[in-house]
Parts: C-alpha cells; structure tokens; sequence
C-alpha cells in the first residue's frame, strides 16, 4: 500500500475542497492516487445525493445574470437543506457558477439542461456533486428560465434583498430608443420589484388557467349559497372581477402607487419615452 503524506492530503484537500480526513480515506482507498481518489471524493457527492433524495430543500437563493447588450436574461434558483449551508463560502460560488451557466445554457428553461451545460470545461452537474460532498447536503437547481429579446424592448430582473425571491419580466417597445429611455428602464425594475411583491397568477386574465377561474367560481357561489338564482349570478360575476384585478398583473395595483395599474404605470412610461411599451411575459421564482 502507498504511503498517505500530509502533502497528498493536503493537495488533494485544496483541489477538492473536502475535508482532510475525508481526503485521506480517499487517498487511502486509492491506493495513493490523487485522480482515482478525486473521483472517489466525487462518487461520494452522489452517495449523499441519492441518501438525501427525499429531504426538502427550503432554504437557498435566486440567482440572474443579464448580457453586456441587456438583450438576455437568466433567472434560476439553487436550493439547499439548510440556511448555513446556503450562506456557506462553498454554496456561494455554486450559485455564481449556476448564474454562469444559467447564461451559457442553449435552452431557454428546464434544469436538467443547466445540469449538462459546461463553463470553463465543467458542467454544472460536475459543480453540484462536488459542492453536495463538501456540504453533506441535498442541493438542486429548483428553477431556470432564460428570455432573449427578438425586438426591440429590455428585460427587468429583481431579486429580494433576502435572495431567496426574484423576478424577471420582459418588455417590449416600439424602437430601441424607446427601451433605453430612463424612464422605462425604471419603470421595468419597479415592475419586477412589484411582481416580487405581489405574486400575480397570469399577465391578464386570458392567462389565468380555466380550472383555477372554475375553481373560484364554486367557492364565490358557496359563499353566497341561499340566494336567488340571478343574485349568485351578479356576486359571483363581481368576485370574479375583482379576483382578476388581485391576481392579473396587467389590472393589479401599483405596489409604489395604489391610484394606478400596472397597465396605466406602463403606459404613461412609454409616452414619457416617447413612444410605446407593453410586457410581454414574467416569470416569478422562490425559494421555499
């Protein structure tokens, strides 16, 4: 058998980023090989994966990432068990390398294609199972999305100072001059910050799924059980106006100024731009 040095602990310590009793068990099982005992530090990663497989992950952060052009947009989110782990120097730099690939990745959703997209030559996938085995916890990609502009427009993109809920909208304008005006590009962050706020369902109501409004409706009509036929009617009917005004975007209150829409905010914006602006699409991450 080979003998284990402090000096092959400790390179293999600083080229893992494991623990030194855990380099040397790698060690020792290889036989002294540093290659073979990495990729043993890197099996155990999974090990702990698939132990872990049903435990929740509820703590982590959002992470975005914008092109040098503002013409792309990534949103994604990196969870973890535990809120040390997840304020853990290791946690950290997984997160800055999954806003890296999030902005790499070919695809415009689906984690699993994050898990296969490489930066640097390593795939995220490579990234997680290491962080997993210097951490001892489950962690995952919980989210992806990524918007490329196909006009003229911007993307606004917000993150809550607790990282752990962020949003990403996009914008479309009638020219380019319109999207780099002040007062859209102000008006976009402050529609992402709303967004984070207040959790709108569906862009407007043609966006709200036809099971959630059938849902809404028996409750509304629960609620007033009793009464006459064509009275349930009017109350559901108003309900059910004022449930899209809560949870459609385009009809929800400004956070920032109760006396005006969304839509009316948006609006006046693209007039003061000088032209038009309409939101196109929004996604809306959390973490937990």
């Amino acid at each position: 058998m080979a003998e284990i040095s402090a000096s092959m602990v400790m390179r293999l310590r600083k080229m893992s980023g494991q623990g030194m009793m855990d380099c040397k068990r790698a060690l020792v099982e290889a036989n002294g090989d540093i290659e073979e005992a990495i990729g043993i530090l890197r099996k155990k990663g999974l090990a702990t994966l698939a132990k872990r497989a049903e435990r929740e992950t509820s703590e982590g952060v959002v992470v975005s990432e914008m092109s040098g052009d503002g013409k792309v947009g990534a949103l994604a989110t990196l969870c973890c068990e535990t809120d040390f782990v997840a304020r853990s120097e290791d946690f950290v730099l997984a997160s800055a390398a999954l806003a890296d690939c999030a902005m790499a990745c070919s695809a415009d959703e689906g984690t699993g294609n994050i898990l296969e997209t490489a930066v640097g030559g390593k795939k995220f996938s490579d990234v997680l199972t290491e962080t997993i085995s210097r951490t001892g916890e489950k962690i995952e990609v919980g989210d992806y999305a990524k918007y490329k502009l196909a006009g003229s427009g911007l993307i606004g993109v917000y993150i809550h100072f607790n990282k752990k809920v962020g949003t990403m909208v996009e914008i479309e304008t009638g020219d380019e001059a319109t999207a780099a005006a002040d007062e859209i590009r102000k008006t976009a962050a402050d529609i992402a910050m709303h967004i984070t706020a207040t959790k709108p369902l569906a862009l407007d109501k043609e966006g709200v799924s036809p099971k959630i409004i059938e849902r809404e409706k028996a409750i509304f009509a629960e609620q007033v059980k009793g009464k006459p036929a064509n009275i349930v009617e009017k109350i559901v009917e108003g309900k059910l106006k004022r449930f899209y005004t809560e949870n459609c975007l385009l009809e929800q209150r400004f956070v920032k100024d109760d006396s005006k829409t969304i839509s009316q905010v948006l609006t006046e914006a693209g007039k003061q731009a000088g032209g038009e602006a309409r939101i196109k699409r929004f996604v809306r991450f959390e973490v937990g």
